[in-house]
C-alpha cells in the first residue's frame, strides 16, 4: 500500500509517476476482484434499491477516467461520447440504472482496459506542473480515489446481495483479554489547526487548513462496540421516544428500526448476516450498519452525544507536545497493518481495543478505519472553500441535509482516507459500513 502524502513535492518526476501507475493498478485490481466474484447475472442485477448494479460502477469508474485522464489531461478524443450521460451520477438515480443500455459485463471490462490503457500512456507523457489539475499529480489522485471510493461502494452492494459467501478475507488481529485502558479521554480546550491546505490529493472540501477552537471535550477511547448497542436494545432504546430526534423518531417509526441493519434474533442469541455468512453477532466488535438517527439516540441514551466534527478531528490528529496537526492519528507516515484496519484486508471491523500502535496523542483509538463514525456536523463548506474541480464533487452536497461521518472503514483504502478525509450521507443511511463513538462535555467538578 503506497498512498502519496506531502513529501511527493520532493519526488522526481519519474518517480512520482511510478507512484501514480502503482496505485492506478493496485486499485484496479481492487475492482476487477469485486467483479469477478460474481457472475454476470449478479453483475447486471440490482440487489438494493440503494445501490447501482455493479457492473454500473465497473463502466462509470472507466467513464470518470475518461472524462478527466484521457480527454482533460490528455486532451485526447473522446472514446465513447456516446455513453457519457448513462455513467453521469447526477444524471439517474441508482434506482433507475438498471433499465438504462447500460454496457454489459465484457463490454465494460474491455472499455475500462482501453481507458487504462490511454490513461497509462497520458501519465507517461504529461507535465505534473503548470495548472492545479495536473499539480503534483492531483487528477490522477482524484481518479484512484474515486475508484476506490466506488470500490467501497460495490463492498457495500457484496454486503446487500443474497447467495453464498463469494469474497474471503482473514479475521482481524483479537485483543488481549484485558480491560481497555479507558472508556473515555479527555481533549483539553484549545485551538488546533484544522483541514488541510498542503496534502496532494486532498479534496476541495478538506481544504484550506484554518484554525479551529474547540472547548473542553470528553471522547470515547473507541468506536461503540455491539455489546454496548445490545444493551440499548435491551433497554428498550427502539421503543422510547425520549431518546430520538422528531425527525429520527418519525424515521424509525416509518422504517419500523428495531435493530442495526443484517441483524435478527433468535431465542437469546442475535444473528447477524455478513457477506453471506449468518453469524452470531461479536459483542466486542465495533457496531456497524447503523443510521445518524440510531447513533444519536444511543447516544442520548448514553447521556452523552455525538463529537462535532471539529471535536472528531482534533482527538484524531491534534499533537499537544507539538502543537501540530498530523496526517494520521499516529503521526504522517502511510497507514500499515499494524496500525489500522483499511483495504478490505478484512471483511469486518476490529475488536474494540485493536491496534493500540494506531492511538491519537490524546489516547482515542480506531479513529481511522474499522467503521465510518457519524459526527453531529451537517456537512459544509470550510471558511475559504473553492470548488475544484468541479462543483458536483462536494459543493452541491452543502446544507442540513447531510451529516459528516469521518475515519473510514474496514471497507476503505488508504488512498481515500486520512484524518483530514470527509464522508457525508443522508442521514437514513444503514447500508454503508458506518458506526459511531460518543463525546460529551465535561461537567465543571470535573474541570476543578
Amino acid at each position: 500500500m503506497s498512498t502519496i502524502g506531502p513529501e511527493s513535492a520532493e519526488l522526481t518526476p519519474d518517480d512520482l509517476k511510478n507512484r501514480v501507475a502503482v496505485e492506478l493498478e493496485r486499485t484496479r485490481q481492487r475492482s476487477i476482484a469485486l467483479t469477478d466474484a460474481v457472475d454476470d447475472d449478479d453483475l447486471v442485477a440490482q440487489h438494493s434499491p440503494l445501490m447501482s448494479p455493479l457492473v454500473w460502477d465497473l463502466a462509470h469508474v472507466g467513464s470518470q477516467e475518461e472524462l478527466w485522464l484521457v480527454r482533460d489531461v490528455g486532451g485526447r478524443s473522446a472514446l465513447r461520447p456516446d455513453i457519457d450521460d448513462l455513467y453521469d451520477a447526477f444524471q439517474h438515480s441508482r434506482c433507475d440504472r438498471p433499465e438504462l443500455p447500460l454496457l454489459g459485463p465484457d463490454e465494460s471490462r474491455d472499455y475500462i482496459a482501453t481507458v487504462r490503457d490511454k490513461a497509462q500512456d497520458v501519465l507517461h507523457r504529461v507535465r505534473l506542473d503548470g495548472r492545479p489539475l495536473v499539480e503534483r499529480a492531483f487528477a490522477f489522485g482524484m481518479i484512484v480515489q474515486h475508484e476506490q471510493q466506488h470500490d467501497e461502494t460495490m463492498l457495500a452492494t457484496h454486503q446487500l446481495r443474497r447467495g453464498d459467501p463469494v469474497l474471503h478475507a482473514p479475521d482481524p488481529p483479537s485483543v488481549a483479554e484485558t480491560p481497555l485502558p479507558s472508556t473515555e479521554v479527555f481533549v483539553p480546550a484549545g485551538t488546533f489547526t484544522m483541514g488541510t491546505s498542503s496534502e496532494p490529493w486532498a479534496l476541495d472540501n478538506e481544504r484550506p487548513a484554518h484554525p479551529v477552537h474547540v472547548p473542553d471535550f470528553r471522547i470515547d477511547a473507541h468506536p461503540v462496540t455491539n455489546a454496548d448497542f445490545f444493551r440499548f436494545i435491551e433497554s428498550g432504546g427502539y421503543q422510547h421516544p425520549r431518546w430520538w430526534s422528531e425527525e429520527g423518531w418519525r424515521h424509525r417509526e416509518h422504517a419500523r428500526l428495531s435493530a442495526p441493519l443484517f441483524w435478527r434474533r433468535s431465542g437469546d442469541t442475535w444473528w447477524r448476516r455478513r457477506f453471506g455468512r449468518i453469524e452470531p453477532v461479536p459483542p466486542e466488535e465495533p457496531v456497524v450498519h447503523v443510521s445518524f438517527h440510531e447513533a444519536q439516540a444511543y447516544a442520548n441514551w448514553a447521556g452523552k452525544r455525538l463529537p462535532t466534527e471539529a471535536e472528531w478531528e482534533k482527538a484524531a490528529r491534534f499533537d499537544p507536545t507539538t502543537g501540530s496537526s498530523m496526517r494520521y492519528p499516529w503521526g504522517d507516515r502511510e497507514p500499515t497493518p499494524e496500525l489500522a484496519n483499511l483495504g478490505q484486508r478484512h471483511l469486518r471491523p476490529a475488536p474494540a481495543g485493536a491496534y493500540a500502535a494506531g492511538r491519537s496523542p490524546c489516547g482515542a483509538g480506531q479513529l481511522i478505519g474499522d467503521v465510518w463514525e457519524w459526527t453531529s456536523s451537517d456537512f459544509a463548506a470550510y471558511p475559504g472553500f473553492e470548488a475544484f474541480p468541479y462543483r458536483e464533487y462536494s459543493e452541491v452536497f452543502f446544507g442540513t441535509s447531510q451529516k459528516v461521518l469521518r475515519g473510514g472503514s474496514f471497507g476503505t483504502d488508504a488512498a481515500a482516507c486520512r484524518a483530514t478525509f470527509r464522508n457525508w450521507d443522508f442521514p437514513v443511511r444503514r447500508q454503508i459500513f458506518a458506526g459511531f463513538r460518543c463525546a460529551r462535555t465535561p461537567s465543571r467538578d470535573e474541570l476543578d
